[in-house]
């Protein structure tokens, strides 16, 4: 291990390094997680760092080792989201300049909570791949140092003081699964961890759109692209460091599709009550998809960031309560008389659901001239709830189809 870019020496000293700069959150188990997985769930909430996620550790060990001369020269960084936050808040703290590489894609809302923290904002490209050629000419232009996202031995072992705390906290773990992008957390996890309890497993979880690293383990070319909800892990290429650390160290990676992923978050939401983004979620979703894997074994989760889109996160909940069918779209065909929107509201309000949204049609050629459609969207209790609904309608003369929330159109379940 001594061999490797980073030692637990190297994390003790950013723990002491760091200690009065970060905060040492909580990790405690997760009873109704256990339920859901099959294991016994501890949480590492990551989420209640002051910028809401994981990054600051390695933000404030790198930009604390810096010399005098580099701090007057001021940092850069390229980030679309929480590395750029942690950077901003903790040169700020230190009185040192920070500039942003963004892409011109970010959406307002990150931009904003970065520049909240007094940094200079450039938003320029596509995506952050672009942003590095922009980094490395402000470099050239300014003489700026550069904290990378995790590409640096310091920027690891500021994360890796995650599985201090977390060993010390819940020292009877038998695994933990890290979210991983580039490699910088499950790099100091990995050698922190594996250190202090060497029986440890260390499993990486990874977007199914972004398997980068996998792929380098095996030899392979990264095939990576798409939309994913984890975009704070979707990295095209890992660290080298990292990978070589992984492959020491790491039982290997899993890979989770976009539904386990969005499931994940519901439940952290639900079942929780916590806010987690993407990569948050990742390893519950490892957890959720691999229940056999992990049964009975005591697993730490790390709820590595909680900034998540609230835009976002509202479609998430909608599509889950529709899953359940807590939440029901039906299309009503009727008679055209005065009156029929009120029986069909008093037949729903007796049997103690809620309507949301009503959309009264006549014009459509599938209905009768003298017909209508009633496409209403009702809150239900569950699906044998939403069953009794669609029964008092049709007991009362009316036809009733399901409307598919994925296919837009009318089911004939």
């Amino acid at each position: 291990m001594s061999a490797l870019p980073i030692s637990l020496a190297d994390i003790e000293a950013a723990r002491d390094r760091i200690g009065d700069a970060v905060l040492h959150t909580p990790c405690i188990a997760a009873p109704r997680l256990s339920m859901l997985t099959g294991a016994e769930v501890f949480v590492k909430y990551e989420n209640l760092q002051v910028t809401n996620a994981f990054k600051e550790r390695g933000a404030a060990n790198r930009l604390a080792l810096l010399s005098d001369r580099e701090r007057k020269r001021g940092v850069v960084a390229m980030s679309a989201g929480n590395h750029a936050q942690a950077v901003a808040r903790h040169a700020a703290r230190l009185g040192i300049s920070a500039t942003i590489i963004m892409p011109a894609t970010t959406p307002f809302s990150k931009v904003a909570a970065t520049q909240s923290w007094g940094a200079e904002i450039v938003l320029e490209g596509e995506t952050v791949f672009d942003c590095e050629a922009v980094m490395q000419r402000l470099v050239e232009e300014r003489g700026l140092v550069v904290i990378h996202p995790y590409d640096d031995p310091a920027v690891m072992a500021g994360q890796g003081t995650i599985a201090l705390e977390m060993l010390a906290d819940a020292p009877g773990l038998d695994a933990i699964i890290v979210p991983v992008g580039g490699g910088g957390m499950i790099s100091g996890v990995a050698v922190a961890a594996k250190a202090i309890k060497p029986a440890i497993e260390i499993h990486g979880v990874q977007s199914a759109l972004y398997p980068a690293m996998p792929a380098v383990l095996d030899g392979r070319e990264p095939e990576c692209g798409g939309d994913t909800l984890a975009e704070g892990i979707a990295v095209k290429r890992p660290s080298k460091k990292a990978v070589e650390i992984v492959s020491a160290l790491a039982e290997g990676i899993i890979l989770v599709d976009e539904d386990s992923i969005e499931a994940a978050i519901y439940a952290f939401l639900s079942v929780q009550k916590t806010m987690a983004e993407g990569a948050g979620a990742a390893g519950l979703a490892a957890l959720m998809s691999n229940r056999e894997r992990f049964a009975d074994k005591r697993v730490g989760l790390i709820l590595c960031g909680g900034n998540i889109d609230p835009r976002m996160l509202s479609a998430i909940t909608v599509r889950a309560l529709e899953r359940q069918q807590r939440i029901v779209s039906f299309r009503v065909t009727v008679r055209d008389r005065p009156g029929i929107l009120g029986r069909i509201a008093t037949i729903v309000g007796e049997t103690g659901a809620n309507i949301l949204e009503v959309s009264h049609q006549r014009m459509l050629l599938n209905v009768p001239a003298t017909g209508a459609t009633v496409d209403m969207t009702i809150e239900t209790r569950d699906e044998a709830h939403a069953l009794k609904v669609r029964q008092a309608l049709t007991a009362n003369g009316m036809r009733v189809s399901r409307l598919d929330p994925v296919l837009s159109a009318e089911s004939p379940v």
